[in-house]
């Protein structure tokens, strides 16, 4: 008995032993695999350390498809820019283009004349074979022309048109913290929208005594490009001003006619009948008063209209739609033009310098037309305008009368506005609440 004993206790120790032999494997195991970073990718499952199939080796020869070369019909298309003492020589040369005939043709045809007015900044293009010579060439002419140069064979043609023009809309949005054009300049506003911005909103914003700081505005304005290329702004497509807590809106919208005008959200026009200032972006040195001593006369009389000091030769704008009732010189007024708008309203323009050419009594002119130009004819002291506004030819104070508004949109054009007016708008929310630009 003893020795049966002793023999069932030595096997059940060697079972034990090999049991813990076969867990300190599977513990090195997970170790290993732990420590080469992949405990992440396996995981064990019971029973899987053993596998149950055993593992195959296939291997297939797959067909692979034909590999066409893909034609370009005259390579890549390359742009290099024009820089300061450039001739057409070393910009080809930059360009990798290595074609004597090429550079013969440029250097003797007439029609390619243009590339031997090269301005710095502006962008040459062209395609080019394999072998460095040239079989297209594109040039933006300081004329506005596109020159398109031509292989064909053996020669070369070249011509020039008037290049495709294409828009992009941007977004610019700034705070109001001394000028309008201060913040314009900071937000990278060009003078031409900036402008555009006071007369769109002249009829609800006096831009000469209405600026608060802390005033916003949101504009969003084509730019346009000529053949790939910038070419300057174009005009305001959505606009948005915040001035003295008062939210305006306006909306482009172009009618029937081709004309393009400035709404609200409603449809109703932003267009006042007349506009509040017949100069842009001047001063008011003196203002309507019933007793004003004249700086002329050196006498107190009443001064029933509004100066506005701009240099000489400054455009002065008809401020509403009307004819000349005349055009000449009187008195005290110097050079002027009198306007007649209908049986009730007329504007007088005093102090011209000269006067634009077309005005004869009776000749028509829209709001917005130049009619003349700042000078100090008359009893002046200095160059400004005399601008009056009469009601059944009485004169009344243009800066704080209620100006008549223009004409809604028709009811057949306002469904068609207010589904753009819901695009444009979600465009405007972008930059509200965040400041892209201002200007101390």
């Amino acid at each position: 008995m003893t020795g049966a004993v002793l023999s069932k206790r030595r096997i059940l120790a060697q079972s034990t032993a090999l049991a813990r032999h076969l867990m300190a494997g599977r513990a090195a195991a997970i170790m290993l695999l732990t420590g080469a970073g992949m405990v992440a990718a396996f995981a064990f499952a019971p029973d899987s350390l053993v596998p149950t199939e055993p593992a195959q080796r296939i291997v297939r020869d797959l067909t692979l498809p034909a590999l066409a070369p893909v034609a370009h019909a005259g390579g890549y298309w390359r742009e290099e820019r024009i820089q300061r003492g450039d001739t057409l020589g070393s910009v080809l040369a930059r360009l990798g283009i290595d074609d004597a005939t090429a550079q013969n043709f440029l250097r003797n045809d007439a029609r390619a004349r243009p590339l031997y007015q090269l301005k710095p900044g502006k962008a040459v293009r062209v395609q080019a074979d394999d072998d460095g010579r040239l079989t297209a060439l594109s040039y933006l002419a300081q004329g506005g022309e596109l020159l398109t140069v031509k292989r064909i064979g053996d020669s070369f043609s070249a011509e020039s048109a008037p290049p495709a023009t294409a828009a992009r809309l941007e977004l610019r949005s700034g705070e109001i913290r001394s000028s309008l054009f201060a913040a314009a300049d900071a937000a990278g506003l060009p003078d031409a929208v900036t402008m555009q911005l006071a007369e769109v909103f002249s009829g609800d914003v006096d831009f000469h005594h209405d600026l608060r700081r802390g005033d916003w505005f949101t504009v969003v304005y084509e730019v346009l490009e000529l053949d790939g290329q910038p070419a300057g702004a174009g005009r305001i497509v959505a606009a948005e001003f915040v001035n003295k807590g008062n939210v305006y809106r306006a909306f482009s919208w172009q009618g029937p006619d081709g004309g393009v005008g400035y709404y609200a959200e409603d449809g109703k026009s932003l267009r006042k009948a007349f506009m509040r200032s017949p100069v842009s972006f001047t001063r008011i040195t003196s203002g309507f008063s019933l007793a004003r001593f004249h700086p002329f006369l050196q006498t107190w009389r009443a001064h029933k209209g509004v100066d506005f000091a701009a240099p000489t030769g400054t455009p002065v704008h008809a401020t509403g739609d009307g004819k000349v009732a005349s055009a000449g010189r009187q008195n005290g007024y110097g050079n002027v033009v009198v306007l007649q708008h209908n049986a009730l309203y007329s504007t007088v323009y005093a102090h011209l310098s000269r006067f634009a050419a077309g005005m004869t009594p009776g000749a028509h002119v829209a709001q917005g037309d130049v009619i003349g130009y700042v000078g100090q004819t008359g009893w002046a002291t200095g160059p400004h305008l005399h601008y009056e506004f009469r009601v059944n030819n009485e004169q009344r104070n243009p800066m704080t009368i209620a100006l008549p508004a223009a004409q809604p949109l028709p009811a057949v054009a306002l469904r068609g506005y207010l589904e753009r007016v819901s695009v444009l708008s979600a465009q405007l929310a972008l930059g509200h609440g965040v400041t892209l630009a201002g200007a101390e």
